[in-house]
């Protein structure tokens, strides 16, 4: 169980350092998922402690996302994403005090199809542009993936 703790660490790890801007956010989604499978599971085992290690856990991941948003460039895409963060904040926080499985199964749901919003982004990011195209949808500067919210 150690070893595969130990891989698991050492391949996000590796995947981290080589990431653009949104595939980092993208593994903090996962991460965040990954933290409402385990509490999820925690909590239909009965596992309190479990539970709250790993909401905790989530909501740390929540606070990175948020505290990362860049309102002067993101705009209203940001506040969308800091109501959404909220919103998501409130709700687990819901799910700890009411240990409702449904709860967390929907967080998880809308979670996963913002997460497959921004995979969608970086692959928009990533495919290469016609000559002479321009780079102004999601703010691709001079080859660089840059995008804020």
């Amino acid at each position: 169980m150690r070893n595969t703790m130990d891989a698991r660490r050492l391949y996000r790890e590796t995947s981290v350092r080589g990431a653009t801007p949104v595939e980092l956010v993208v593994i903090l989604y996962d991460t965040a998922l990954e933290d409402m499978r385990s509490a999820l599971a925690a909590m239909q085992r009965g596992d309190i402690e479990g539970r709250t290690h790993h909401i905790s856990h989530a909501l740390i991941v929540l606070q990175q996302l948020q505290g990362t948003l860049d309102f002067e460039r993101g705009g209203a895409a940001a506040r969308q994403f800091e109501q959404f963060y909220s919103l998501v904040r409130a709700k687990l926080l819901e799910v700890q005090i009411r240990c409702s499985p449904e709860l967390m199964q929907e967080q998880m749901r809308y979670f996963s199809e913002v997460r497959d919003c921004w995979l969608e982004a970086n692959r928009a990011l990533l495919k290469p542009k016609s000559p002479g195209a321009a780079n102004e949808d999601l703010n691709v500067q001079a080859g660089k993936n840059e995008w804020n919210a």
